[in-house]
């Protein structure tokens, strides 16, 4: 357990570059008591004390203002960054070293007792007020931008963004957890782009053809 505690104090210092020394780490990262409790919880629930598990779960939410249900299976070296408002659902299965920022949503979409909230793979990043919702995949190294709404799968390494989401850019997935929003791509954005571009080529075309006829017809 120290060992697991001590990999989350480095997770801190790896992901949050405004981290400056342990102490501050251990008592003042609402992301880290999230998770420590989040596993009590965990524990709880999967021993068949659900009503424990849920009133720690609650209690979690009190003190750090995440929502993390019990039943919801983390993966090591997670780690949420300013996060007030997050919520992960019950079936949400998330890997390893994955990154969530304030108010991102792991939802559910429907109210059948099965499978209904997001699988997250390794190396996930996801920006601050994105929803995922329902039973779908995000591969690993995936990145989520901020503002997002995802309700279908996100293949490895690729980046989505928008309302719904799409996707930008699908690279191999690799261990680098950066979101450099400025510099995401919007396909609707580039298309828009694109024919204004062909348009204003047309109407330079055309221009030069009113010219030649107008000298034409002066001739």
């Amino acid at each position: 357990m120290f060992n697991t505690i001590k990999e989350d104090v480095r997770t801190v210092f790896e992901k949050d570059p405004a981290a400056r020394g342990w102490f501050e780490v251990l008592t003042c990262y609402p992301g880290l008591h999230a998770i420590w409790m989040h596993r009590i919880a965990h524990y709880l629930w999967k021993k068949g004390l659900r009503w424990f598990s849920r009133f720690i779960s609650h209690m979690n939410r009190f003190l750090t203002g995440i929502e993390i249900h019990p039943g919801a299976n983390i993966g090591r070296r997670f780690f949420i960054d300013h996060g007030m408002g997050v919520v992960i659902g019950e079936t949400t299965d998330i890997g390893e070293d994955c990154l969530l920022y304030q108010g991102v949503v792991l939802g559910g979409t429907s109210l059948e007792k099965k499978k209904r909230h997001p699988t997250l793979g390794n190396n996930v990043t996801v920006g601050s007020g994105a929803i995922v919702l329902g039973a779908i995949k995000i591969g690993d190294g995936a990145r989520i931008g901020a503002g997002s709404v995802i309700i279908r799968e996100v293949p490895p390494g690729a980046t989505a963004i928008g309302v719904p989401g799409r996707i930008v850019g699908a690279d191999a997935p690799d261990h680098k957890q950066d979101l450099s929003h400025g510099r995401m791509l919007d396909p609707v954005a580039e298309a828009i782009r694109f024919w204004s571009e062909q348009q204003n080529k047309l109407e330079g075309r055309i221009a030069c053809l009113e010219k030649i006829m107008a000298g034409k017809d002066g001739n």
